[in-house]
């Protein structure tokens, strides 16, 4: 599909859509629960609708519900007949369920989509492999399936590639008979996301014991609480403030929580050290333009973020840039490399780094056509840019955004675009 979108600035109120971070650790969790458990979800995306499919999969009763989920527990013991666990282009997905089916014991086969196959895995193989459990790549290295009971026991993952490697295993070894030790090697990065991790666990009644290097993690499995409730997701709230804070008379998202967990939640603070104008209220938040002046970004802990806020980067004065983002490299595209050529496609002035991009900013753009390439942030970064556009921005592959975000070219109508789709 594309989408050609109206140049100029936005404003307006938006609800935040549930988080998909959040989604996928809390029905993971009454997934292994011993009793059901309502997920309030008042909606969905493609990563969390693979997460779904994955746990019923597993052997778990999800039905859909007016406001969410009712989750029916994975029984155990599985028995031997193999699992099909179709993880699209989840990461998240594929990274939290893989460890879950070694606890389980699954026979199960992973099919992947997208550049999901190429994204790092090897840390989390190596691991689980030593824990007692079997790994191949199949068809073509489009499959991932495991075999074997993993073994309580001590794991080590290194801090520096995946928070999702370290989320999975916790999300593991309460399941297993006997108690564990999850050690983390080199600095931790994305350490809010295993923040969300530990309350989701926390929620259920498991509680890791944290150490000097990591945590203790015992056996007794999970609790259900009965009802949880799916945050507004500060991730996809970020496209809305950066539009606000580039013209108009600014934007409020609403249903986000000031004291989330959510590592994206930072997009307030970034934001503020570019001029904009940030006000707080109860579970709402408001940007407008301010005195627009660039910044240093460390995007280690938001990597997300980076699209968009290159974008916004490009309505500012000076250079803006922005450092510790080498992994977006191995994401649905390589961001660095998608998100330059799109605002330069635009008439922006951006360069790449090997961990980052620079932004020489304080023009307008001219508009343009994009290619999404296959990527939901793309997607996201190109509307951010529109604000600043004097012609129309066309997006090649705009569909992408489904990945996260599917009621995202409404929204974007409702902030007073003009959007035009064609198939």
């Amino acid at each position: 599909m594309n989408v050609t979108i109206s140049p100029g600035p936005v404003s307006g109120t938006c609800q935040a859509i549930p988080s998909k971070s959040a989604a996928h650790r809390l029905l993971i969790c009454a997934a292994q629960a011993r009793t059901p458990t309502t997920v309030v979800c008042s909606g969905t995306s493609q990563d969390i609708t693979a997460t779904l499919r994955c746990l019923t999969g597993l052997g778990a009763e999800i039905s859909g519900q007016e406001e969410g989920y009712l989750v029916h527990p994975i029984p155990r013991p599985l028995g031997e007949k193999p699992c099909l666990l179709p993880c699209g282009e989840s990461g998240s997905t594929l990274r939290f369920l893989l460890p879950v089916a070694g606890a389980l014991g699954a026979s199960a086969v992973f099919p992947m989509e997208g550049r999901l196959g190429q994204r790092p895995m090897g840390p989390l193989e190596e691991a689980l492999t030593q824990g007692g459990c079997t790994i191949k790549r199949t068809a073509g290295g489009k499959q991932l399936a495991i075999q074997g009971q993993l073994r309580p026991g001590d794991y080590t993952l290194p801090g520096d590639v995946s928070s999702q490697f370290i989320s999975g295993l916790l999300f593991a070894l309460p399941l297993l008979p006997g108690e564990s030790r999850l050690h983390v090697q080199g600095p931790l990065e994305s350490a809010g996301y295993i923040d969300l991790t530990l309350d989701a666990l926390k929620t259920f009644g498991v509680r890791p014991v944290p150490t000097q290097d990591g945590w203790i993690i015992a056996p007794g499995g999970y609790t259900s609480p009965g009802t949880v409730t799916v945050e507004g997701d500060w991730s996809n709230a970020a496209p809305w403030l950066c539009m606000g804070a580039l013209g108009g008379s600014g934007v409020t998202v609403t249903g986000v929580e000031k004291a989330s967990l959510q590592g994206d939640r930072g997009i307030a603070q970034v934001l503020a050290r570019m001029g904009a104008q940030v006000d707080w209220k109860e579970k709402a938040i408001r940007t407008a333009p301010g005195t627009g002046q660039p910044t240093e970004i460390d995007a280690r802990d938001i990597p997300d973020l980076v699209p968009v806020l290159a974008a916004a980067a490009a309505g500012l004065p000076g250079v803006t840039r922005i450092t510790g983002a080498a992994r977006l490299r191995l994401k649905e595209s390589d961001r660095l490399e998608t998100t330059a050529r799109t605002l330069n496609a635009l008439g922006g002035q951006v360069e790449q780094r090997e961990d980052g991009l620079v932004i020489t900013g304080g023009h307008s753009l001219t508009g343009g056509t994009v290619d999404a390439a296959g990527d939901h942030r793309i997607v996201m970064a190109a509307a951010v840019a529109s604000v600043l556009c004097q012609g129309q921005v066309t997006v090649t592959g705009a569909q992408a955004v489904d990945k996260s975000y599917p009621a995202f070219w409404d929204h974007l109508e409702a902030m007073g675009k003009t959007v035009t789709r064609q198939p």
